[in-house]
This record gives C-alpha cells, structure tokens and sequence, in this order.
C-alpha cells in the first residue's frame, strides 16, 4: 500500500476547504483516508495553511509521498527542513537550532518581501502620478492651441477687415477719380487745340 499526502475537498459549492489527509494513493479524491494532518481554506486572504507537524512528520518517516501542493504547504511550513535534518542524523538540540536559524531567515525574506512590496507600490503610485501630470501638460497644452488657433482666427478676421475696409477706400477713391479723370478727358488736349 503507497500511502500519499494530499488533499481532500469539503466545503460547499463553490466555497471550497481542503483537508490535509494521508490516504491510500488508490482511493478516490474524497475516499476514506487514514489520517487527517491540517487544514487549508484558499478563500481567506492570505491562505490559511494549518498542519500538525508531529502527524506530517511521522507520516513523512514513514514514506509517505506529498503531492505537489501539500509539498509547497510543506516546504513553506519548514517540515521538510526539519524532515531533511532528521535523515542527516543531527541530534534534537542541533536539529532544534537548524530550525530556529531557518525560522530567523524565513522572517527576513518575510521582510524583505513586505519591504519590496512598499517600493512597488510606492513605484506604482509615482508612475501613476507622472502620468496624471503628463495627462494635465498635454490638456493645458491643447487648451493652449485652441487659444491661439482663436486668437489667430480672430487675428485674421481683423485683417480681413482692414483689408476689406481699404479696398472699400480704394473703390471710393478710384470712384473720386474717375470724375477727375473724366473732366480731365472733356477738356482739349494741345493737339486737340492744334486742329
């Protein structure tokens, strides 16, 4: 008989809660198991992953194979450091401080992981600002070329104006000459006064 660590669907529809079970590898996901190890509810936010350490290892010892998720929630929990300490033949007291040293570690990573998140969101935040401001510069600089397509359109309808005035002069003008040019044509030329 292959015994496994794996997991077991409870839970409801669509609300899901897994048991870490050891069971015989040729019963059914939801079949008798032999014991139960944890615990694991995937909708909590973290995860909320709980095993006995005392049953996981003894059923590790015994050669119990892990799946692969209940090997993750294994690994994350230090049991199979521990396992692995056990298998180099180290005494309680040395194994004990090995766990403690890898407990110290784990809290590092822990914080520098949360330290890491900070900056990406920090990072995030200043991306988002940037791009607001860039957002902002390219509405006031819109805004700025509708202003002066205005002001040029207005500038040009004044011209316009001007121009339309003084073409409006120079018809009154040509107007006024052409009754002096035309008194100019009645009287005789010289050559006129010669015939």
């Amino acid at each position: 008989m292959s015994v496994k660590l794996r997991l077991t669907r409870m839970g409801r529809k669509k609300r899901p809660f897994y048991r870490i079970v050891a069971i015989d590898s040729r019963v059914s996901r939801d079949g008798g198991y032999l014991e139960k190890i944890g615990t694991y509810n995937p909708l909590t936010d973290p995860a909320d992953v709980q095993i006995d350490k005392e049953l996981a290892l003894k059923w590790l010892k015994y050669g119990a194979q892990p799946s692969e998720t209940v090997r993750n929630f294994l690994r994350k929990e230090g049991i199979l450091f521990e396992l692995e300490l056990h298998k180099r033949g180290l005494s309680a007291e040395e194994t004990e401080l090995e766990y403690k040293k890898w407990e110290l570690e784990k809290q590092d990573r822990q914080k520098k992981a949360e330290a890491m998140a900070v900056m990406k969101r920090r990072d995030e935040e200043k991306k988002a600002a940037a791009a607001v401001k860039a957002k902002a510069k390219e509405q006031a600089d819109a805004q700025a070329d509708v202003e002066v397509k205005t002001e040029s359109a207005d500038v040009a309808e004044e011209a316009a104006k001007v121009e339309s005035v003084s073409s409006e002069a120079g018809t009154e003008e040509s107007v006024i000459e052409t009754p002096a040019a035309s008194a100019a044509d009645d009287q005789p030329t010289e050559k006129d006064q010669a015939e």
